[in-house]
Formats: C-alpha cells, structure tokens, sequence
C-alpha cells in the first residue's frame, strides 16, 4: 500500500518553495544548491529530496506557481465585471500588493527563466503572455487610440516597468506601503497615457533597433 502524505505535507512544500526563491533571488541560480536550500529550510538534504527530486524542479514551480498566481488574480477581475477604469484599477492594486508578498519569486521569474528547458519556457511564457493581454485588452479599452496606433502593447509594458521593478528600490516600512504606492502608480499611469502620441516619422531614419519586446517574452 503506497505511504500517504503527513497532513503537513503541503506547508512544508510551500516553505521550501519560499526559502529557494529567496536564496536564488539573493545568489542567482546557479550559486544555490540543494545543501544551502535545505540548511535554509531546516532540514536534511534527504528530507529536501522528498518534496522536490532536484534544483531545477524547484525552479520550474518557483517560476510556474508565481505566473499561475498573476493569471488566478486577472481572472479574478474579470470575474468582477467591472468597467475598464476601475478593472484596471484593480489589476494595478492587487499586482502591487502581490509583488509585495511574492517579490522573490518574481525576481526569480525575470532572471532565472533563462536556465528552464525550451518546453518549460513556452509553457510559463505562454502564461505570462496571458497576463499582458489581461491589461493591454484593458488599456486598449480606455484608449481606443493607442490601439490604433498599435502602443497599447508598448504603453502596457510601460505599466508593467512601474510594477515589476518596484522591489529594486522600494523598502517596505518606511513612509509609505506598497498599499499606498498601488494607487500612485495608478494615478500615474492614468495620468500620463492621454498624452502618449506615436513617435514622428525622421526625415533621416536611423538604423533600426531591436524590438521593444523580446518576440518570445512578453515580463510580468
């Protein structure tokens, strides 16, 4: 009869995922490896070897549980029904406050996606690609014009710049908390979208540079 999980199985899965996140978002990837994960956690490296059979399966939950969490949080409001101002509203508000909780994971996400597989990076892009299109439909919605000036996407991206980075600068504690940053980016973002034009034609073009978006990668 096959052995059944403790009732704590889960929790202990979910710290670890935390304490990996957190030593590959601090040393990178490649300077982690499963000793100092499980010295992290407390435990044995046999013991470690019971939740997850090796570094690169760590990775690939770390990175896919954190971009099933923004699509869970789109989805959910969607589910809303909301006009698309407050909808974005919304999205901004809750991804603020995600980042706070998760920002280890999404830094792990931003810089660690390189070392997954071909397959595993489709997969996990494909899902990021979902939670772009959640707000760009949104912005596209706001203002027909970057639509069709084809800068809804780009102006989206922009959004995602003020959101994703964040954690780089931000140290919780202090004036203000992420609580009270979520609606400046807003008022930011809202703001400053009514005076995005497409750029002017040059008499003299310059050499074309890369894309703005990495065809394959759209960041969250």
């Amino acid at each position: 009869m096959a052995r059944g999980r403790s009732s704590g199985y889960d929790d202990q899965r979910e710290l670890i995922l935390q304490r990996a996140a957190e030593l590959f978002a601090q040393r990178g990837y490649s300077a982690t490896s499963m000793n100092g994960v499980a010295e992290a956690c407390g435990l044995s490296k046999p013991a470690l070897y019971h939740y997850f059979r090796d570094k690169y399966d760590l990775l690939v939950n770390i990175a896919e549980n954190h971009v099933v969490r923004l699509q869970t949080l789109v989805s959910e409001v969607a589910e809303l029904g909301l006009a698309p101002e407050p909808r974005l509203r919304e999205l901004i508000r809750r991804f603020v406050t995600e980042y706070a909780q998760a920002q280890h994971a999404h830094r792990v996400l931003v810089g660690d996606i390189k070392f997954l597989t071909p397959e595993d990076q489709a997969r996990i892009l494909g899902a990021e690609r979902h939670v772009t299109h959640g707000f760009s439909d949104t912005v596209a919605q706001l203002w027909p014009h970057l639509e069709q000036e084809r800068l809804a996407k780009p102006t989206t991206m922009l959004l995602f710049g003020m959101i994703n980075w964040m954690f780089t600068w931000f140290r919780p504690g202090g004036e203000f908390s992420y609580a009270d940053m979520a609606p400046i980016v807003a008022n930011l973002f809202f703001g400053g979208v009514p005076a995005v034009r497409p750029p002017q034609a040059s008499a003299h073009p310059a050499t074309p540079s890369p894309p703005l978006l990495d065809a394959k990668r759209a960041d969250t």
